[in-house]
C-alpha cells in the first residue's frame, strides 16, 4: 500500500518546453449543472484550469449558462435548451466534443430518471477517459466499466455503488474499495478523512486535508483536478492519487487562513500555493 506524498507532483508537472502551445496540456469536457445548480460546473471547471488544463468546455443548461460565463471568461460554455440533461442532448454533446481528451460528468445534474438514463448512455458511448462524480454515481451501479474511468464517491455514494456501508475503520475501507474497484474494473476514490484510492490491484491512501473542508464544492474541485490530469493523458490511478493529494493539501493551506469561514472557491485564487508547499 502506498501513502501519497508531494513527490507525485513532479510526475505530473514536468518542465515545459518553451515551444508548447494551447491544447498540449489537455482539453476537458464537463457535463454538469441543472436548473437548480449553477455552481457545480464552475467549481469543476475552475479547478481543472487551475490544475493546468488548457481548455475547459462546459455542457450545461441554457438557463445557467450566463451565470457560468459571468463567473470567469476562461470557461467555455456550450448551452442546451433543456433545464436538465436527458438522452436527446447526448448527440449535441458528442458532436461538439470530438477534440476533447477527457470528461467529468455528474456534478449538479440531479438524479431524476431521465438524467440517470442519459448518464448511463453517455458512459456506454464515451471513448475518452472520464471522471464519474456526484449524481452520476447513482447511474453506475451494475454497469461494466474499464480503466478509462475514475469514480469519486463519498461514503454514502460508495454505499449506492457497492451496497457496503463502510465505517471509519481504515482497514475496512481499504479492503472494500479494492474489492469494488476490481468489480467495476476502474479506479475508485473513496473520499474521507483519509482518502482511499484503488484500481482493483493497487491501493494508495491520501492523508492531506482539513476538517474545515465540509462546505459544498470541495468534491467538485477534486473531480475537476482529476479531469485535468486525465486530459493530460495521465493514467487513472496516478491521476486520482495526485488529485486527492492536491485537493487536500490546498484545503490544509487555505484553512490556515480562513478556518471556519473557508469556502471552496477560496482555493481558486490560492491554487499557486500548492507549487510552493
Amino acid at each position: 500500500m502506498e501513502i501519497v506524498s508531494g513527490k507525485i507532483l513532479s510526475k505530473i508537472y514536468k518542465k515545459r518546453n518553451p515551444w508548447v502551445h494551447k491544447g498540449m496540456f489537455g482539453k476537458l469536457g464537463i457535463i454538469a449543472g441543472s436548473y437548480y445548480y449553477s455552481g457545480s460546473p464552475i467549481f469543476v471547471g475552475m479547478a481543472a484550469l487551475r490544475a493546468g488544463c488548457d481548455l475547459v468546455r462546459i455542457f450545461a443548461p441554457e438557463c445557467i449558462a450566463s451565470v457560468i460565463r459571468s463567473y470567469a471568461p476562461d470557461l467555455i460554455v456550450f448551452p442546451y435548451k433543456k433545464d436538465f440533461l436527458d438522452l436527446e442532448i447526448l448527440d449535441f454533446i458528442f458532436e461538439n466534443s470530438k477534440d476533447l481528451d477527457a470528461f467529468v460528468i455528474g456534478n449538479g445534474l440531479t438524479r431524476n430518471e431521465k438524467v440517470l438514463m442519459a448518464v448511463k448512455e453517455f458512459i456506454k458511448r464515451v471513448k475518452v477517459p472520464c471522471v464519474i462524480d456526484a449524481d452520476a454515481i447513482y447511474a453506475v451501479k451494475g454497469m461494466k466499466l474499464n480503466q478509462n474511468f475514475i469514480i469519486t464517491p463519498h461514503s454514502y455514494e460508495f454505499f449506492v455503488l457497492s451496497g457496503y456501508e463502510v465505517s471509519n475503520n481504515l482497514k475496512e475501507r481499504i479492503e472494500k474499495v479494492k474489492e469494488v474497484a476490481k468489480r467495476y474494473n476502474c479506479t475508485i476514490v473513496l473520499k474521507g478523512h483519509v482518502d482511499v484510492i484503488s484500481d482493483g490491484k493497487r491501493v494508495a491512501i491520501n492523508k492531506t486535508g482539513s476538517e474545515y473542508m465540509t462546505k459544498g464544492g470541495f468534491g467538485d474541485i477534486l473531480a475537476g483536478i482529476c479531469g485535468a490530469f486525465l486530459a493530460r493523458k495521465i493514467d487513472t490511478f496516478a491521476a486520482a492519487k495526485a488529485a486527492t493529494y492536491i485537493n487536500g493539501k490546498l484545503g490544509e493551506l487555505v484553512a490556515k487562513k480562513f478556518k471556519e469561514s473557508l469556502i471552496a472557491s477560496d482555493i481558486f485564487e490560492l491554487f499557486y500555493l500548492i507549487f510552493k508547499s
